[in-house]
């Protein structure tokens, strides 16, 4: 996927968030109060720990923060967040790669014996820069449920002791734009601490992945209205 083609992506999903962020009206999200942009602060910090299924490395763990900003508007709240996570590609991923290394080398060397290319394992990590817009609303028993969008960069890098230094490292190591969609459930464990869990699907070209993850978010200042259990 090309950077430009990934800015596109990623600036239709943005605008979708964008348009979430209008007034969210109606439901139990009212009883979010009518916020407004200086509701906007920052106001705690979550540490989390995940697991992703991939299309085209396998599945590993990731980690990553986020901070919660408050309220754009009516029980809209804006999330941003790191996360990082790495694994090796998949057996046919990198045969897929070796194939096009050897007609790179045959179509070089006409006439010539087949090329034969070994690339061994290839690690492949994911530095994720995220943008997210909650949807916010109460559910019984105390919880608080949210869903919604985010944009994202994507800070790709391959390595390998056979690619090292290599075009395909090149190729491997990129910076992407990407979008994802995303639900989950919170619990305000005290005024302070919540603790809370979501699944995320998110896409970046020609790699996507699910995403689970679980966290505790500790928190500044005081809850807003509809938050407090």
């Amino acid at each position: 996927m090309s950077l430009d083609g990934g800015v596109c992506r990623g600036g239709a999903l943005l605008g979708l968030l964008l348009a979430l962020l209008g007034p969210a009206r109606g439901g139990s999200a009212q009883e979010l109060a009518d916020f407004d942009y200086e509701n906007l602060a920052f106001r705690g910090f979550g540490v989390e720990l995940g697991h992703i299924w991939p299309s085209r490395v396998e599945p590993a763990p990731s980690y990553g923060v986020r901070m919660d900003l408050g309220y754009l508007g009516p029980g809209v709240r804006v999330v941003p967040g790191i996360s990082w996570w790495s694994s090796e590609m998949k057996a046919g991923e990198v045969r897929e790669l070796e194939e096009r290394v050897e007609q790179l080398i045959d179509r070089q060397s006409p006439g010539g014996p087949p090329a034969s290319v070994s690339l061994g394992t290839i690690e492949w990590s994911d530095l994720v820069l995220s943008l997210d817009g909650h949807v916010v609303w109460r559910v019984p028993y105390g919880f608080l449920t949210f869903a919604g969008v985010g944009a994202s960069a994507h800070l790709l890098n391959g390595a390998g002791e056979a690619i090292a230094d290599t075009f395909v490292e090149d190729l491997l190591d990129t910076v992407t734009a990407g979008g994802n969609l995303h639900a989950g459930l919170e619990y305000p464990v005290h005024e302070k601490l919540r603790l809370y869990g979501l699944g995320r699907f998110e896409v970046l070209g020609d790699l996507q992945y699910f995403e689970l993850r679980f966290g505790a978010q500790f928190h500044i200042g005081a809850s807003a209205e509809g938050e407090r259990r």
